[in-house]
């Protein structure tokens, strides 16, 4: 019988852990297959974040560090710089890259480390209880905003992939999203392009991923998809915010 569709190898058969509804196993497939695809898996080195994702160790099937709150692109930094031939990628979600972990991840893009970043985006602090994030929009409700964020008090949210883009270090800057199968097929290209431009040495490469969270949105699966779908997008584009590349 012909095989059409098999697990990547670079994924462990680990019990998974993540809310049901919840799209990390679908953002760790599509990182597992375009490490594999590009023939890195022998030299690929990825950096857990705190959070959600942090026993992201149990299920790439590399080397992985477990780096600090935040710190991920200051520990993904020291490892390229003394392995410049490994593959290195941080996995961190909003509440870790985007609050305690800001200044490192601007300073990496600035310094153009070679390095890539999978940045998972659900607009909301997860593994902690759903408290206001970074990344939470406007008159979004949380357990720290329950009448919905006011700018006026919280200020504005951190749009990641447009503030990045203005610096000279970021080689590839985009944002994508896992709501549909065009979108997911979307978001493994990028990933693709990411990883390849930190293979050709480009400098810093970022993948934003718009994600969901069900249980602290309170929604089922279906329903997480289309507030994604309905409330995301449209807050936070969709596409290339910058490719030196050109490709």
């Amino acid at each position: 019988m012909k095989t059409v569709f098999a697990k990547t190898p670079m994924l462990t058969d680990n019990v998974m852990h993540y809310c049901p509804g919840c799209t990390h196993g679908i953002i760790h497939r599509l990182v597992g297959e375009a490490i594999v695809e590009l023939g890195a898996a022998e030299r690929a080195v990825g950096v857990a974040p705190v959070g959600c994702a942090v026993l992201a160790y149990n299920y790439f099937n590399c080397d992985m560090v477990q780096a600090s709150h935040g710190r991920a692109p200051a520990v993904a930094t020291g490892i390229k710089r003394v392995r410049p031939d490994a593959a290195v990628f941080t996995y961190q979600g909003d509440g870790d890259l985007a609050a305690i972990g800001t200044a490192e991840t601007i300073h990496a893009a600035a310094r153009g480390e070679n390095i890539t970043v999978i940045f998972v985006n659900n607009a909301i602090y997860g593994m902690t209880g759903g408290q206001m994030a970074p990344t939470t929009m406007p008159g979004q409700v949380t357990q720290t905003s329950p009448y919905g964020r006011d700018a006026s008090v919280a200020g504005m949210p951190l749009k990641v992939c447009e503030m990045l883009a203005t610096l000279d270090g970021a080689a590839y800057i985009e944002r994508v999203s896992v709501d549909s199968v065009k979108n997911i097929r979307a978001a493994k290209k990028a990933i693709l392009r990411a990883f390849s431009c930190q293979i050709a040495g480009a400098g810093f490469s970022m993948v934003e991923v718009l994600s969901t969270c069900p249980t602290n949105w309170g929604l089922d699966p279906v329903g997480s998809l289309g507030w994604l779908r309905d409330n995301m997008i449209p807050y936070y584009p969709l596409g290339i915010y910058k490719n030196s590349q050109g490709d």
